[in-house]
């Protein structure tokens, strides 16, 4: 008796953390657009086909402002947004949302892969950008610190300029 309930809630956990996994799976979006603007370093426009275009709000990074209402141009924003043109006009990307997937601006919020690696990474990496965590999403946020640590130490973009 006392193996089969052992059994029973084994089994009921297996189930339970598996609808889990396949809940967070089915909220997930996973799809590829086309890069057709590039806003600011960290905001482009994208079009999933035909009439469907969207403005995407990179999740986990913050380029220094450059088209902001109330505040001035800011060290390394202009470079931020220059390398994202760069590396993301035109090209075909894979789109990653994480647990909310709107901000208020009503913005798709995601994580962008471009040749098989995040963009997003790259900003911190090579010091366009600072980490910007916004919980519930931050799935990726421990290897995005790393990162921008790393951009820290060796003085690289934004950690060298200003």
């Amino acid at each position: 008796m006392a193996r089969s309930r052992v059994a029973v809630v084994a089994l009921l956990a297996a189930v339970s953390l598996g609808g889990f996994g396949a809940g967070r799976l089915t909220r997930d979006l996973h799809t590829e657009a086309v890069v057709i603007d590039v806003l600011d370093g960290d905001t482009i426009r994208v079009a999933r086909g035909p009439g469907e275009e969207e403005t995407v709000r990179l999740l986990g990074v913050d380029t220094p402002e450059t088209h902001h209402p109330e505040r001035p141009v800011e060290c390394f924003g202009p470079e931020a947004s220059a390398h994202t043109e760069t590396r993301l006009l035109g090209r075909t990307v894979r789109l990653e949302t994480d647990v909310e997937t709107r901000d208020v601006y009503g913005r798709l919020l995601a994580y962008v892969v471009v040749d098989g690696r995040r963009y997003n990474d790259e900003l911190l990496e090579l010091g366009f950008a600072r980490l910007l965590v916004i919980l519930p999403n931050g799935a990726h946020a421990r290897e995005m610190l790393t990162a921008e640590l790393a951009a820290r130490r060796a003085g690289r973009g934004l950690w060298g300029e200003c």
